[in-house]
């Protein structure tokens, strides 16, 4: 009977310890699935950018719906200022991510629009030679984001 109730309670504290691990996969997953709506922002900006050699300081100016309509599953609204492109979650996102915010800032050859714009997700390493715009206003918690936002 003994081995039985230390046996158990091996399970109980494992099962313990790896329920957050479980929460915080279903959460990238959540920010992973909300990759096309955010995709449509990166490309407007992008576009703007290659046009015109300057970011958009809107939604309005990047083409885009006003940041409430910009909306899925997972997401609450998708907000441009000055080309950054803030993510907030909600609705049905998990717990770690409701009503936190991923910011995707672009980085830019500043003297060559003609190179494409590269994304920086969260506190996500900037590429070599190019400058990053924008501030990162990411409150999603580090561990919830995917690998390369980190």
């Amino acid at each position: 009977m003994m081995e039985i109730l230390v046996a158990i309670a091996i399970v109980a504290v494992l099962a313990t310890l790896a329920v957050p691990g479980l929460t915080l996969s279903y959460a990238r997953n959540q920010i992973l699935d909300s990759a096309p709506l955010i995709d449509v922002a990166k490309k407007q900006v992008a576009a703007h950018w290659a046009a015109s050699g300057d970011l958009p300081t809107n939604n309005a100016e990047a083409g885009l719906p006003p940041p409430d309509k910009m909306v899925n599953n997972y997401v609450k609204s998708v907000t441009i200022t000055d080309g950054v492109i803030d993510i907030l979650f909600g609705h049905a996102a998990n717990a770690a991510i409701a009503d936190k915010v991923l910011t995707f800032r672009p980085a830019v050859v500043e003297d060559a629009p003609i190179v494409p714009v590269a994304w920086v997700c969260g506190a996500g390493p900037v590429p070599p030679k190019m400058t990053v715009r924008g501030q990162d206003r990411t409150s999603a918690p580090m561990n919830a984001l995917p690998v390369n936002c980190r």
